[in-house]
């Protein structure tokens, strides 16, 4: 009878064991059980041409002298225009040096103000030459672009980014596509999206990688309510 017990509470014991194991184990990169990258892709491609604002981060890290821009954070909105407005604030190389200040960029004009002194206006086609914010979240030039462009999309695996859970992609995206997102691109490149679980899977983070240097765009607080005017 002891024996009989014995037995019984070993094989419960390993029939738990193994089943705990199996909810417990994370399907490798590209596994049957993970959504198809092109499909998410295709997806996401789509909810992205519908945002209307967003707050977004451009960083570079590493050394790339061939990107103007060194770091970028702030709110965009395609309202106020055909291409749409930008505020926030910018690391990036301008008229021969390097600015750090704030920026608006409305209409035709953009106004910066570094650590002292006031607003000054430029023309607008000055920086957009150089880096447009208000091009990401434009359909036929930014991120919509991007994700619609993607060769050979894969799954690799699930990832949380900043509290939200994602799906993680990777593929090639042609120089000219991807040139909008990050100036200064000279060739093909190696790109990673993190794309939402859940709803039209919303990008939350691309990755461009430039050998070993990436460049890493994130957006946030999609459609929040976004007013761009001009600094008085």
């Amino acid at each position: 009878m002891m024996r009989r017990i014995l037995f019984v509470t070993l094989a419960l014991t390993t029939a738990f064991a193994s089943a705990c194991s199996s909810s417990e184990e994370t399907p490798a990169g590209g596994g049957s059980s993970l959504p198809d990258g092109a499909g998410l892709l295709k997806d996401a491609a789509a909810s992205t041409a519908d945002i209307r604002s967003a707050h977004f981060t451009l960083t570079v890290n590493g050394e790339l002298p061939e990107i103007p821009v060194k770091k970028a954070e702030g709110d965009l909105t395609r309202e106020g225009g055909d291409g749409g407005g930008a505020k926030g604030t910018v690391s990036m190389k301008l008229l021969g040096d390097l600015f750090e200040g704030d920026f608006v960029l409305v209409g035709n004009s953009l106004y910066i103000k570094g650590p002292t002194g006031g607003w000054q206006e430029l023309p607008a086609s000055m920086v957009r030459s150089l880096y447009d914010p208000a091009a990401i979240l434009d359909p036929d030039r930014g991120v919509a672009k991007v994700l619609a462009s993607v060769r050979d999309p894969k799954t690799e695996g699930t990832e949380d980014v900043d509290g939200v859970s994602t799906y993680r992609v990777t593929g090639r995206v042609e120089q000219d596509v991807v040139k909008n997102l990050v100036p200064g691109v000279g060739s093909d490149v190696d790109i990673t999206f993190w794309v939402r679980q859940d709803g039209g899977h919303q990008p939350v983070k691309a990755s461009v990688k430039l050998g070993e240097p990436t460049v890493d765009v994130t957006l946030s607080d999609i459609d929040k309510q976004v007013t761009i005017t001009a600094p008085k």
